[in-house]
């Protein structure tokens, strides 16, 4: 089982294309933690903005009364994927994994693939 810490450093070492890693609380739009971004990306900033699309999309299935549960969110740029992944289980709800990919380096599908991995083996 891995930390928040060990968490984001796997991310950023197994991931390809990766710009930066968060772990977002999506009831306050704080960052717990946080690994990579720099100057083009500041990841406390993509935190909070996230948050919001997060709280809209589960507004908007409310609205429409889809009984289904967020997986995750896929935002693509020119140049770059985002992708949000909402936790589940035990400790984790209100909580998701963000992640900024480098589009010409990244394989979405392991990408999902790797994320997906790293929420199994979070421990909090």
């Amino acid at each position: 089982m891995a930390n928040t810490e060990t968490a984001l450093k796997d991310a950023m070492t197994s991931v390809d294309g990766v710009i930066g890693v968060a772990l977002v609380d999506y009831t306050s739009g704080m960052a717990l933690g946080t690994l990579g971004g720099g100057k083009e990306l500041d990841l406390n900033v993509a935190a909070a903005g996230n948050t919001d699309v997060v709280r809209a999309k589960a507004r908007t299935m409310e609205l429409l009364g889809l009984k289904d549960e967020i997986e995750d969110i896929l935002i693509t740029l020119g140049s770059q994927y985002h992708l949000i992944r909402l936790l589940k289980g035990r400790g984790k709800n209100g909580l998701f994994l963000y992640l900024a990919l480098d589009k010409s380096r990244a394989n979405l599908a392991m990408a999902r693939h790797q994320l997906k991995r790293i929420e199994n083996d979070l421990e909090l």
